[in-house]
């Protein structure tokens, strides 16, 4: 999944992408209101971390147009202690949750979970396909009780693809969700991974997961022999 944080302060922006990035998020960044509003009209998030007080544009600013113009992922705000008043406003205006600063990464990734839960009935931190088990909070991965070890980016293309059982993705889809903003569109980067993941997952064995649909993408199938 990929997320934005759109956060001036640039400390504290490299600490949350870290972290995300240790959990298998692909993630933007931007470090102030204009850059950032830019970004989440021409790309496709599954989620947006905004802070209130940014330089050019303030967040309720971004809020407000990212609803007027349909954006309908979670949004979840950063906010100062004592800024009561801009809380309410932002959940008036369509957030879906807030945080209040200083908070702790656990906390953050807490709620980032329950916004996914409430958005999509059917997340769940343990995604099971045919004999494969994906536990994502714990980043593990197993194939008939085997562990499979994954790099975070092998990890994270492995998710889409099992949160999206049965369909067909494009490289653009893959790309959108998995690579981040400075992804180059023009190497043969997917395929590798996907490449990967096969010799990973399903070399050696009689029923092959993964599959090439030739001129649009890949698919992961849940057929057992």
């Amino acid at each position: 999944m990929r997320i934005l944080i759109i956060e001036d302060e640039k400390k504290l922006a490299l600490y949350i992408k870290k972290g995300l990035e240790e959990n298998h998020f692909a993630v933007d960044m931007s470090h102030d209101g204009e850059e950032g509003l830019f970004m989440l009209n021409t790309n496709e998030y599954d989620l947006v971390i905004l802070d209130i007080v940014l330089p050019k544009k303030n967040g309720l600013e971004i809020l407000q147009e990212a609803r007027k113009n349909g954006k309908k992922m979670p949004i979840l705000l950063l906010t100062a202690k004592d800024a009561v008043e801009e809380r309410a406003r932002g959940l008036d205006l369509g957030a879906d949750d807030y945080v209040v600063k200083p908070f702790s990464f656990i906390e953050l990734m807490a709620r980032i979970r329950a916004l996914f839960r409430r958005g999509n009935v059917n997340y769940q931190t343990q995604v099971t396909v045919a004999d494969l088990i994906l536990d994502v909070a714990a980043h593990r991965l197993y194939r008939s009780g085997q562990p499979i070890n994954l790099t975070n980016k092998e990890f994270a293309l492995l998710e889409f693809f099992m949160r999206n059982i049965n369909m067909v993705l494009t490289r653009t889809q893959i790309a959108e969700h998995v690579w981040d903003y400075n992804f180059d569109s023009l190497t043969n980067v997917i395929d590798v991974f996907v490449n990967r993941l096969r010799n990973k997952i399903d070399n050696g064995r009689t029923n092959k997961l993964i599959h090439t649909i030739k001129g649009v993408g890949y698919i992961l199938k849940d057929e057992m022999p």
